[in-house]
């Protein structure tokens, strides 16, 4: 087994070694060619690296001109840079200056605009151009420097409305009613000042750009001027023109009327209209009535016949037959008992005219106590709380007086109509009883013998 093991043994060894042999001489032969092959790219490197030397040399001489001419370029750059930077500063100061200029313009502009936006918004020409409050609310209200064309609009707009406020001008326009309609009318406007149409005057709403009529119109002879005014085609003619462009007018529009008023007076100032109507009526009752018998009595006096129907016959008649002591005191009594006649409810109408100030006197207590009773609730803070009872008191003052002093005036004048006829009554009856003394002597001077 050794023997045959040690035989394998050397036949592998002397097989190795020959295939070993083998393998070194091709390993020999490929070093050869891969010597020579290398020498042969080493030759051609060589010749491309000498060809590129040149060619980087050239690139190299050319970056270093470049480089040269840059440098110079720089030098110039800087020298320019420098000359720049001095004019960037001079146009700095120069844009700084004429910014603030232009600043100031623009705040100027803009509160022009404002303002003109304000005035010209409340302005009756808004009707002919809604369109300028919108441009003047945006110029007011920008954040930019405003063009010649914005300038120019703005200044337009001014002149627009200088121009406008010396026109007299008649156009077609919607109009709210005073039952709060729309409608188409023609209307006529005065400058800037008032609207008026079919003789009423209107006032002009901004919040929705149109006219609307007075719910409550000025005094009639203002509306025929107005009307008149309308109906003229062309000269100069009478107006009633508000310069507050209708301030005066609401004003003058919101002032109560008589029935308001007397409706402030409350109870009072009833019970004080009641004292006048009553006053008026017994006036009215007594006048009627000394006149009729005044009539009666300058008739009497024509006639012979004395009659029952009025104070003088029933005097005459009373005081026949009589004797002239007697006569005397029948005349007397005859004229005592007519004068109540003629002087009934004249007293009565002295007292009305004393109560009617006194009553407006209660009618001031209690509106001042209302007044001072609304100050302790709400204080002083809001007037309107306490217009009610200030109203009251100065109505029924006011009231009181106006009916207390036509009262006493009237009062006087029947007293004396009443004191003329009982005055005629005494001259006519001192004349009969005269007339009878004469007539009882020429009796007794008959009756004597001669």
């Amino acid at each position: 087994m050794k023997i045959n093991f040690l035989r394998f043994l050397l036949c592998f060894c002397l097989t190795t070694e020959l295939l070993w042999a083998s393998e070194l001489d091709d390993l020999l032969q490929q070093v050869k060619q891969a010597s020579v092959l290398s020498s042969k790219i080493n030759q051609k490197r060589e010749a491309l690296f000498k060809q590129q030397k040149e060619q980087r040399q050239q690139m190299l001489n050319q970056a270093k001109q470049q480089l040269k001419q840059e440098n110079n370029r720089t030098k110039k750059l800087n020298s320019t840079l420098k000359n720049n930077e001095k004019i960037i500063i001079e146009l700095d100061q120069q844009i700084t200056i004429k910014s603030a200029n232009l600043g100031e313009l623009f705040g100027v502009v803009r509160q022009i605009a404002g303002e003109t936006n304000a005035a010209l918004k409340h302005s009756i020409i808004s009707i002919e151009a809604p369109e300028r409050s919108h441009f003047l609310k945006l110029l007011a209200n920008s954040t930019t420097l405003p063009s010649t064309t914005h300038l120019r609009q703005l200044w337009y707009e001014m002149q627009r409305e200088m121009t406008e406020s010396g026109k007299i001008k008649k156009l077609t326009t919607t109009v709210i009613n005073t039952q709060g309609q729309t409608e188409e009318k023609q209307v006529t406007r005065i400058g800037i000042f008032n609207v008026v149409s079919d003789g009423s005057y209107l006032t002009y709403l901004p919040k929705v750009n149109q006219l609307m009529e007075l719910s409550r119109q000025p005094p009639t002879r203002f509306q025929q001027t107005a009307k008149q005014f309308e109906a003229q085609p062309s000269g100069v003619h009478a107006f009633v023109l508000d310069p507050s462009r209708g301030s005066l007018l609401n004003l003058l529009t919101q002032a109560p009327s008589i029935e308001e008023r007397i409706h402030q007076g409350g109870i009072i100032g009833y019970i004080i209209l009641g004292v006048g109507l009553l006053a008026l009526l017994i006036t009215f009752e007594r006048f009627i009535y000394l006149a009729i018998i005044g009539f009666k009595i300058n008739r009497q006096k024509k006639s012979p016949t004395p009659s029952l129907k009025n104070p003088l016959g029933r005097i005459i008649s009373f005081g026949k037959n009589t004797d002239i002591e007697s006569l005397e005191l029948q005349l007397d009594e005859a004229i005592l008992r007519e004068t109540p006649k003629l002087e009934k409810r004249v007293d009565f109408l002295g007292v009305l005219g004393a109560i009617a100030p006194l009553l407006g006197l209660l009618g001031t207590v209690i509106g001042m106590i209302e007044t001072f009773q609304s100050i302790a609730l709400f204080g002083t803070g809001d007037p309107k709380l306490m217009s009610s009872g200030i109203s009251q008191a100065l109505v029924t003052t006011g009231l009181g007086l106006i009916v207390a002093i036509p009262i006493i005036l009237l009062r006087g004048f029947i007293q004396a109509k009443s004191n003329r006829l009982i005055q005629i009554l005494d001259e006519e009856s001192a004349g009969y009883l005269v007339h009878s003394v004469e007539h009882q002597k020429q009796i007794n001077s008959c009756q004597t013998p001669c």
